[in-house]
């Protein structure tokens, strides 16, 4: 099989997209395994791929997911700091929690 400089570049991207993802799944909400896992699958069942428009396109997927990640760990980042700097406003959510509960049980 002759590897194409094409494919060739197409290749060092899918590595370098790879380890990108990993690198981002270590503070994944479900753990590093099951992150990991399920990215290994995902380039398992593409392995074979040689189409480089089809490569392009899970490469464009790729960078949507590591883009979603980046923002899932800003919220995460800003709902932590939010939470220590304005404890109060945790208490008035937890007083509306409970007014709602006892509009409920009066129905």
């Amino acid at each position: 099989m002759m590897v194409t400089p094409e494919l060739g570049q197409l290749r060092r991207q899918v590595l370098a997209l790879y380890k990108t993802l990993l690198y981002y799944g270590r503070d994944y909400p479900m753990g590093y395994t099951y992150f990991r896992d399920r990215c290994h699958r995902a380039f398992e069942k593409n392995k074979d791929e040689t189409d480089p428009f089809q490569i392009a396109k899970h490469l464009s997927r790729g960078d949507f997911i590591i883009k979603e990640l980046e923002a899932l760990y800003r919220l995460k980042k800003y709902r932590y700091l939010k939470q220590k700097y304005y404890p109060e406003q945790q208490d008035e959510k937890s007083d509306t929690k409970q007014m709602m509960k006892k509009i409920e049980r009066q129905k």
